[in-house]
């Protein structure tokens, strides 16, 4: 029995219909940023597998330091208990990271770091006698799959069973110089029970690699120190270079209270969050009631092996060959948008960093749903390119070691099917 047979014994995979849905494809190799089936056939995965992977796959220097680190310590509670892993993460990130931010808090994926993020600003309030309970957030954020996560996040197909049971949060309108004065009119006549702002700075993927410029997301944020409400930047998606800086963040003057990380933390070699806060956050747990502690872990909080994976990906990430490569994918996506600008088929092509996003034009507005979608889908693949369109929004958002040939074959075949669909 093959592979792909034995999975539709036994797996359930997420996101999707398993009634309907075509056969997975079996991978059973990576390196750098390609992917190959057990038939042989390669795949350019030109969406870093879930937008994890920066440095490639299976890459040799990782793989090295996760190997000693397996014959060291695998893993140790970390309630009561560290290791040098987790301390010198924490020293290393905390260098590079805006400099307000203090202290770490490990958790095991992007989720699970916004969920700590909430309950950190809730209970925040909560510790100083003064509670509030509103948070506000961007409509069509997507911030994760967990409850609170998901609470946090736009209203959608996705959410919708669990409506009754998502926590009631203030949405507003990505800001914009028309919009900017009434937003900020907003928060200040809910400030007395906001609790904290949660955003994805600069870019919201899961809605469509939806772009919003720096200058009013500033505005924002300093409106909400001056009306005292916490802020929450969700850097899972766009920490590690994707914007084209360290971090999405390192466009702003203005910096959160909070921070969250995952996804390219670990290079993409496995599960790991990172929440971390100001001292002025941290400080509103320190106690001697014991009521006042953030009641808040998981079995692998810190893990030894996830966090020598992360060390290795900072070593990479702090290389000058790999800003090198994040300005040459940058460049190179600038030119290509340059080139299908306009197009007759297209409604918009925004680009961010190493992020480039094509928006279909369908006439009846972006559809998770659509035909196209699957269309395109299945034909990138034929063509051995993994890209996973949003709808109508098909993005390029690559692992840092792509080629320049890879990139153009990748371009062609987008302009092929313009041509096409």
């Amino acid at each position: 029995m093959g592979l792909v047979e034995r999975d539709l014994k036994v797996i359930w995979h997420p996101y999707t219909q398993m009634q309907t849905a075509a056969a997975p494809i079996p991978i059973v190799r990576g390196q750098g940023a390609l992917l190959f089936d057990e038939n042989g056939k390669t795949y350019i995965d030109a969406v870093s597998s879930w937008w994890v992977n920066i440095h490639g796959h299976s890459h040799p220097y990782i793989a090295a330091k996760v190997a000693d680190q397996l014959t060291k310590l695998e893993h140790v509670i970390f309630a009561g208990f560290t290791h040098n892993g987790a301390v010198e993460l924490a020293e290393r990130l905390l260098n590079i990271l805006p400099n307000n931010q203090a202290k770490a808090f490990y958790s095991d994926n992007g989720s699970t770091a916004v969920e700590v993020a909430i309950k950190m600003c809730l209970q925040y309030w909560h510790n100083k006698g003064l509670p509030r309970t509103k948070i506000l957030a961007f409509k069509n954020a997507y911030h994760g799959d967990t409850f609170g996560a998901m609470a946090v996040s736009g209203r959608s197909a996705f959410t919708n069973v669990f409506e009754s049971l998502l926590f009631d949060v203030v949405f507003i309108d990505l800001p914009n110089k028309r919009n900017i004065a009434d937003l900020k009119s907003q928060i200040s006549s809910l400030k007395s029970n906001l609790a904290c702002f949660i955003l994805e700075p600069l870019l919201q993927g899961s809605a469509g690699m939806l772009m919003y410029e720096a200058k009013y997301l500033d505005e924002l944020i300093a409106h909400c120190k001056h009306e005292n409400i916490l802020t929450i930047a969700d850097e899972v998606l766009t920490g590690f270079g994707r914007t084209g800086k360290p971090f999405a963040c390192d466009h702003l003057h203005q910096q959160p209270d909070v921070m969250c990380f995952s996804k390219a933390l670990t290079g993409g070699t496995m599960a790991l969050g990172l929440t971390t806060c100001t001292l002025d956050v941290y400080n509103a747990f320190l106690s001697d009631d014991k009521l006042k502690t953030l009641f808040h872990g998981h079995s692998f909080t810190a893990n030894p092996i996830a966090c020598a994976a992360a060390l290795a990906s900072l070593d990479l990430f702090m290389l000058p060959e790999t800003n090198a490569n994040i300005q040459r994918i940058a460049n190179k996506h600038t030119n290509f948008g340059l080139t299908i600008k306009g197009h007759g088929k297209l409604k918009h092509v925004r680009q961010l960093g190493t992020i480039i996003a094509l928006e279909w034009e369908t006439g009846v507005g972006t559809s998770y749903f659509s035909d196209l979608r699957d269309k395109l889908y299945n034909y990138f693949l034929d063509a051995g390119i993994i890209l996973r369109p949003l709808g109508n929004v098909l993005y390029i958002l690559p692992p840092y070691c792509i080629t320049d040939n890879q990139l153009d074959y990748i371009y062609s075949k987008i302009e092929e099917a313009l041509t096409l669909f």
